[in-house]
């Protein structure tokens, strides 16, 4: 499992969407706050208006899935300024499943800005992590007792790499 490829992280349609639209949002806050500012505005509205959508923008944005790496079986899921590092070598299996993602409920973490990443849960699966860009491109890695999803540009060649090779005698 050396293969050191990486496997870039497309955004889906409904991840393009949802960003514009949550983006939109979060900026034109600031932008009436400008329209409204007054004198004797309290300092939790102006913060609500001005500080906590930036922030939650930028600190969105550091949390999005970039690419995948596959290196000393280590799978190394680049964010915007460092990677998420999943050790491999307890890797039971790999699937890809363009369904894997259907019906899921975000119970902790991140459900369209940027990406989707965090703790899901679904019938399919179970409670599980995912690192998303493009629910569509799913591979599905599973490990004694968790469950991983990530979605590479190539989700049959990079669940290629998890296959054994037979050897021929």
């Amino acid at each position: 499992m050396n293969s050191g490829k990486v496997f870039s992280a497309p955004w889906s349609n409904s991840l393009k969407l949802i960003t514009l639209l949550t983006v939109v949002v979060l900026l034109s806050m600031p932008v009436f706050g400008l329209f409204n500012l007054h004198a004797g505005m309290q300092p939790g509205i102006i913060f609500a208006l001005f500080v906590l959508p930036v922030a939650i923008l930028v600190i969105s944005a550091l949390f999005m899935i970039r690419s995948y790496e596959v290196r000393n079986s280590i799978l190394h899921v680049q964010r915007l300024l460092w990677a998420t590092k999943l050790d491999l070598s307890e890797l039971e299996s790999a699937e890809t499943d363009p369904e894997a993602m259907k019906g899921s409920i975000r119970t902790f973490g991140n459900g369209g800005l940027f990406c989707f990443a965090g703790k899901f849960r679904n019938r399919k699966l179970g409670p599980y992590r995912v690192f998303a860009s493009d629910p569509k491109l799913a591979v599905i890695l599973r490990f004694p007792g968790k469950v991983v999803v990530v979605t590479p540009e190539s989700p049959t060649e990079f669940a290629r790499i998890f296959k054994p090779t037979r050897r021929h005698r």
